[in-house]
Formats: structure tokens, sequence, C-alpha cells
């Protein structure tokens, strides 16, 4: 209506002046709905109409599964942190409007997999971070992968979880089949270990780590004996009684930090003296404190990371002390994030199928843990690998 209404005007116009020009000779143009009236020497445009497409509001929800309660609780609200610290930074950054959806899986495959169909029945939520243990994210694998749900997990490490049974999988730590290695390698060249004792906790996170750390120290001319319990036990008095005199090392692929302790104080009180050393799962200074302990970590501490100085200190403003689990959430929310941002840059709405592309393909120079971010085929985060720290004091010091 309001084209024609313009190009009714110019033609009136144009009638006016041939009527006041004596008879100039009078011309008259429309090109792409602009009029163009010429009279002698004179021209004049009416009603041109110049269309700019509107930006695409970069807005979305981003889900977060942690184990917020339950026996791992102080990782869980350690990592809800770091991820509610990421949205808002780059909210005010970038001009975005994200925001975050919490969902509590106590570390519980169960209540994992009611999180994510919550979360796959909001239309709004287009990525999700987390889940954080190995056998939550075998639980959620086929509800997002029905979803085309985009999820990254910032602590879960079994190998297999890349295997191409949960294509929109991706993580920003290493897998196992570096840990196990790794912890290997140490308790075998450092620590001169001859005989370790392995104790899973019958997740399949434990009994894979298990797995490839024992194969390592075999190969490597170390005996080593096995067993198990369950991840609900708490007095293991029993189990420590089978520690024997000659074994150097007990190496405990746990996740439920506060179980480790209790086993760190029976050990002391049945008066065994073999170096306890637990996994990633275990690293949790406020859980884990048996002085000369030592424990792996899939992310380094990044107080040590000059570039990280200014997020450090505003995390510990807000927050308070933290480990080496939040972090790496901080990394995995922002590569959903620059994500769907990246599609909105381009004009486009970031659905869910649109975001998992995007991250496949994501390319960050930096990022809080100190490397780049990219992304093999696979969904694992290139170059990543892991650390070890001994307990001293109290403290989690670096030792490789």
């Amino acid at each position: 209506m309001r084209r024609t209404t313009g190009i009714a005007f110019a033609l009136a116009l144009a009638l006016v002046a041939a009527a006041c020009s004596g008879g100039a000779e009078t011309t008259t143009t429309t090109v792409g709905g602009a009029t163009t009236t010429t009279q002698g020497a004179t021209t004049t445009t009416q009603g041109a109409t110049t269309t700019t497409q509107a930006p695409v509001a970069c807005v979305g929800k981003i889900g977060v599964m942690a184990p917020i309660t339950g026996p791992a609780a102080s990782i869980g609200e350690e990592q809800r942190n770091w991820a509610q610290l990421a949205v808002d930074m780059f909210n005010e950054e970038n001009g975005t409007s994200f925001e975050m959806v919490e969902g509590d899986t106590q570390l519980d495959p169960a209540q994992a997999s009611t999180v994510a169909q919550q979360f796959v029945a909001d239309g709004d939520i287009i990525a999700v971070v987390g889940p954080a243990g190995s056998q939550e994210v075998e639980a959620v694998g086929p509800i997002f992968t029905d979803a085309s749900m985009p999820f990254v997990s910032m602590s879960a490490t079994r190998e297999s979880l890349t295997d191409g049974t949960s294509p929109t999988f991706f993580r920003v730590v290493p897998h196992d089949g570096e840990q196990g290695p790794t912890d290997a390698r140490f308790m075998a060249d450092e620590l001169g270990a001859k005989k370790v004792m392995i104790i899973d906790d019958q997740t399949s996170y434990s009994t894979g780590l298990a797995d490839t750390t024992a194969a390592t120290l075999e190969a490597s001319g170390v005996d080593v004996t096995r067993e198990s319990v369950s991840q609900d036990q708490t007095d293991f008095s029993a189990l420590v009684s089978k520690i024997g005199d000659d074994v150097d090392v007990v190496f405990l692929p746990w996740q439920i930090a506060a179980n480790a302790e209790v086993f760190g104080g029976q050990m002391a009180e049945q008066g065994k003296d073999a170096v306890l050393f637990g996994s990633d799962g275990l690293f949790s200074p406020g859980d884990f404190t048996i002085e000369g302990a030592y424990v792996s970590s899939f992310a380094p501490d990044i107080r040590g990371i000059p570039e990280d100085a200014e997020l450090v200190a505003a995390y510990e403003e807000q927050y308070g002390d933290f480990g080496t689990f939040g972090p790496p959430t901080y990394a995995a929310m922002i590569v959903a994030l620059e994500a769907a941002k990246s599609i909105c840059d381009a004009g486009a709405e970031p659905t869910r199928e649109a975001v998992v592309e995007a991250i496949g393909s994501i390319d960050l120079p930096s990022s809080v843990l100190g490397i780049p971010i990219r992304f093999a085929a696979s969904g694992d985060i290139e170059g990543a690998r892991f650390f070890i720290f001994r307990i001293e004091g109290g403290e989690y010091v670096l030792v490789k």
C-alpha cells in the first residue's frame, strides 16, 4: 500500500510540474520502486525504497547437566558456577541474550536421562553442556542423538564415548586412553612401583580407566591385582585388609572423593603404607585430602596461567575457591556460545542441527585451559593432556 501511494504522488507532482513548465518535455521512469521525473534540466526522485535485512537476534538457551546435589555436589556446584560465569561474561561482551538452564543429574544415569528428556522437550534449548560423568553420557546419548542435540562434556573421559555412537557429542577434556597410560607410566617410572592394586567402583568410567591403566602397567613389567567395589559402599575396611605388604601403589579410578577419603583413612588405621593414587574423578581439594596421595587431572590449575588472571579473580570474587572441574565447564560453555553466535552472525537461526555443525568446525586459538580448542571428527578435543598432582599440606601441587 505504501509503495503504490508513493508512485501515485510522484505522478501527480509530474502533472503539476508539466502545467507550470509551459509545455516542457516531461519524462517519467520507474525503476525498482523509485520514480524519477525529468523536466528540462531538473530531475527529481520520489519513493525510493531501500530494504536492509534485520540482524538475527542471537538468543537461545544452553542447558547444563551437572551433579549439583548428591555425593559429588562440590564438583557439580563448581561446574554450574563456571557455566553461569561464561554465559554472563559472553553476553556482556557480545551483546547476545543467551540463557542458562541447569539440570541436576546427581551423577546418576537415570536422573541424567530424565533431565535430558526435559531439555529435549524445551524447544528453546539449542545445546547442552554436560553431562559430567561417562556413565551419564552413555545414558543420554541416544536421547540427544534422536533430537539432534549437541552436547559438550566438561569431564566425561571414557574413551569409547567418541566411537561414533553419539554423533552430536563433543568433549573439551582428553579421554582415558590418555589418562590410563599417563598415570601408569608415572607409577612405574617416577614412583618405581613393582606391584599395583587397582580397585574400580563398578561404573563404566571406572572399569574402562582401570583396564587401560592395568594394560600399560603390565606392559611395563608391573604386577597388577584387581578388585572391585560398589560406588554406594562406604566401609572399605575388609578391602583395605587385602592390601599386601608388597603393594607399592593402590590406584582408585573413582568418582566420589569422599569415599576415597574414607578409604585412605582406613588404610592409615590398618597401617598400610602403600601410596594412594586417584584418577581425575578424585580431584576435589575439599573432599580428598590424604597427605602424600597423588591424583591426576584432565585440566591444569588455571591459576598458573597468566592470561587467566582476570578470569580467576572474577570467579573468586563472585563464587570463591575452585578446583579443576570448573574451568573445563567454562570452556565447554564458550564452545556452545561461540558456535551459536557464529550462526547468528551468518544471518541464520541457531538451531540444534546448525549448532552441531558449527561446533564441529570451531577453531578457538586460545581458551581458559591454556590451549586452542579444535575437535577431531570423533568429537575429541585435539592436543589435550593429563596432569598429575601430589597432596602436600592440604594443597594440590603439580608434579607432572
